[in-house]
């Protein structure tokens, strides 16, 4: 076990750093910001005299250098617009998005979960024809086509939420359901495939013939199986919220690491997007790491590979 922790945190620290690397020479090519800073009519002399000032006039592995050391030190650059700490600006906005992340994917595994239970306890086809095809039918509309339609159904026409803002938990339903229902259709697929494998094995037929109800079969004997790939999917899935955000949080004005990034790519603003990408980099591979500890704790087959 020691050595599978080991070699799973030597696989993390290295994928962080690829990460920095790619988002570092990614985000360059861009523009140039010297030149979105400066007004229209400035001279390439007054443009060359900024790009010295904020050091981009050196060669590319100069800086890349410099920001490896840097951020070494926790100091991932000055915003080029506000003169911040790019940091600091996206740590003011990561709650907002953690708590639209979190709620989101819980509200997704939750009714993933309450519908592929009660789809083997009824064990109706129509039923769970319905019910899949809606699933379907969400995730083939974009999470901010799908936005939009809540909010003329639930805020425009009914009254019944708030359309935009942040602050209470009204204003986050509508962009928690926008991206909690779109892995829906993922999760029944995981858990229709499941049970129909565990259910045919041997240890569920003899749970059947010692005579317990179906809802115990499933719920006591298939589901803690069912579960294994779902914990990884799961896992892999909130880091997919994490960038879907982005999206949601310009559709419902979500004051989060999304409109930042937003912001900040339209105004070239280097140290704020590479900040917000290796922050929510880090939270997906911690997260990752966690799954696949618990992934290792549940299943001991897994230790050995």
């Amino acid at each position: 076990m020691v050595s599978y922790l080991l070699r799973r945190a030597l696989q993390t620290v290295v994928t962080l750093i690829g990460v920095i690397t790619i988002v570092f020479f990614i985000v360059r090519l861009s523009g140039d910001p010297a030149a979105m800073l400066l007004p229209e009519q400035a001279t390439n002399q007054q443009i060359e005299s900024l790009r010295r000032s904020l050091g981009l006039d050196e060669p590319l592995h100069v800086q890349y250098v410099r920001f490896l050391s840097d951020a070494t030190r926790g100091d991932l650059g000055r915003s080029i617009r506000q003169g911040e700490p790019a940091l600091a600006l996206v740590l003011e906005r990561l709650p907002a998005t953690l708590q639209l992340a979190a709620t989101s994917f819980v509200l997704g595994i939750l009714l993933a979960f309450s519908l592929g239970i009660l789809i083997q306890v009824l064990n109706n086809r129509r039923f769970t024809s319905f019910v899949l095809w809606v699933a379907f039918m969400r995730q083939a509309v974009p999470v901010f086509l799908f936005g939009l339609i809540l909010i003329l159904v639930f805020s425009v026409s009914l009254g019944w939420l708030p359309a935009l803002g942040f602050g209470t938990w009204r204003h986050l339903i509508l962009p928690a359901l926008t991206l909690g229902t779109f892995e829906l259709a993922l999760y029944l697929r995981l858990f229709n495939s499941g049970f129909g494998e565990h259910l045919r094995y041997d240890y569920v037929r003899t749970a059947r013939a010692k005579g317990l109800r179906e809802v115990a079969v499933v719920m006591k004997h298939a589901l803690p199986n069912v579960l294994l790939p779902i914990v990884t999917v799961a896992g892999l899935n909130f880091g997919v919220l994490l960038g879907g955000t982005v999206i949601t949080e310009s559709v419902f004005n979500w004051p989060g690491v999304g409109r930042l990034v937003v912001q900040a790519v339209n105004q070239r603003d280097y140290p704020v997007v590479q900040a917000a990408m290796i922050v929510v980099s880090m939270i997906f591979v911690f997260v990752n790491f966690v799954v696949d500890m618990l992934y290792a704790r549940i299943d001991p087959r897994v230790r050995l590979r």
